[in-house]
């Protein structure tokens, strides 16, 4: 391999500029995303926050339905795979193959275990506003339609997925929400000392 032949690297055989400055940029939002993980609700908060400011936008623009519409649906996709097991069960069905959730009251506790995890959900929804918003600065995309058919089709579009999302959570008996293993109560102490 000759002298540059490689991602990043000048001539001389040290990083370029650019390759340093994104480089040192990646650095900086990774360190940023590590330090925003156990704010939960600050994070949501301020991704709600960006949708607001989205949608008063699109508002006054009156346009960029078509960039909305596919963000809803972006952001339908994202809360489903969400809600769903890693493991689909309808898959480990008729296979005893890998793990299972729990379908009896007596068997051992399994933690539900998402397809998309809480962090990368947030993060992908907040990307994709950013996106959104930064199509609505370009004409281009601003697509004439008439939006009320976009808004009918989204909402039977969500009542259908969600429908058929509930019907799959009943029928392989699993809730997307826990909160750990059951935690049980000792004796109650009475105060006195133990005697032998």
């Amino acid at each position: 391999m000759s002298e540059g032949d490689s991602i990043g690297e000048s001539v001389h055989g040290k990083p370029s500029l650019m390759y340093r400055f994104f480089t040192r940029l990646g650095q900086i939002y990774q360190s940023w995303l590590d330090k925003s993980t156990p704010y939960t609700t600050m994070r949501w908060v301020m991704t709600l926050g960006l949708s607001l400011l989205y949608m008063i936008r699109v508002y006054i623009l009156q346009g960029w339905y078509i960039v909305t519409y596919a963000l809803g649906i972006y952001h339908l996709n994202l809360f489903i795979a969400f809600l769903s097991p890693k493991v689909d069960p309808s898959l480990l069905e008729d296979s005893d193959e890998g793990p299972s959730l729990p379908t009896k009251q007596n068997e051992e506790f399994r933690p539900f275990i998402r397809r998309l995890p809480e962090f990368k959900f947030w993060h992908s929804a907040t990307k994709g506003i950013v996106v959104a918003m930064v199509c609505t600065f370009f004409e281009a995309f601003n697509v004439p339609v008439f939006w009320p058919i976009l808004v009918m089709y989204f909402i039977m579009l969500f009542c259908i997925t969600m429908k058929r999302q509930i019907k799959h959570m009943i029928k392989y008996r699993y809730i997307p929400f826990t909160h750990g293993k059951r935690k049980y109560k000792g004796r109650e102490e009475t105060g006195k000392p133990f005697s032998s």
